[in-house]
């Protein structure tokens, strides 16, 4: 990987359009306050859910998985640089869950590293897919289904992509595991909510 200025550049863009926090916004604009005072303090989807409101749960999904694969896809097919693609959606990644905008303190990344995946691979994108499915289908977890699928994806990867992708993908799953920390202690404990069952 080339590291011209153009590289930097792109990295840049990327961080900074991954610190875009769309479940923040998104809650503001509709009236709901600060999203970070309620439930987990998250600004993702799966908080932005606790206010009752599934479409601006969804809405924040897409834009986060969203922002990931525009920052493969851009890159890789408008700027032609594939090398530099995994690169690109790490850095949203990076920006999502670190964002300048809100002290470095943002998501967890779930739904941006989905986005990422897909972007850079369908095949590698649907078998984390099918893994988050059928762990929140067993569990009932959203935390622990992203977990499972942050372990699958890189060795997914490894086998399916001809490329070093891989490694980027293994760099982002060491950050989920990191921003669930509070989560797998939970898990651990047993105390971990489960998707439509009250605290």
């Amino acid at each position: 990987m080339d590291f011209s200025l153009t590289s930097s550049l792109v990295l840049i863009v990327s961080y900074l359009l991954g610190s875009i926090p769309f479940g923040l916004v998104i809650t503001r604009l509709c009236g709901l306050g600060d999203i970070r005072e309620i439930g987990s303090g998250n600004i993702g989807a799966t908080n932005v859910l606790r206010t009752g409101r599934k479409d601006l749960a969804l809405a924040t999904l897409l834009l986060d998985a969203g922002k990931g694969a525009i920052a493969v896809l851009v890159t890789a097919y408008v700027l032609n640089m594939p090398s530099l693609a995994a690169a690109a959606g790490m850095a949203t990644f990076i920006g999502h869950c670190f964002p300048a905008f809100l002290k470095f303190n943002g998501g967890k990344g779930v739904a941006t590293f989905f986005g990422t995946l897909f972007a850079i691979s369908w095949m590698v994108g649907l078998t984390a897919g099918a893994i988050w499915l059928l762990t929140l289908a067993l569990f009932r977890m959203s935390s622990l289904a992203g977990l499972t699928t942050a372990v699958s994806a890189p060795i997914a990867g490894f086998y399916l992509l001809g490329d070093d992708s891989w490694m980027f993908l293994t760099a982002m799953t060491i950050v989920i595991f990191i921003r669930h920390r509070e989560n797998i202690e939970r898990i651990t404990a047993g105390t971990e909510s489960k998707i439509g069952k009250k605290k």
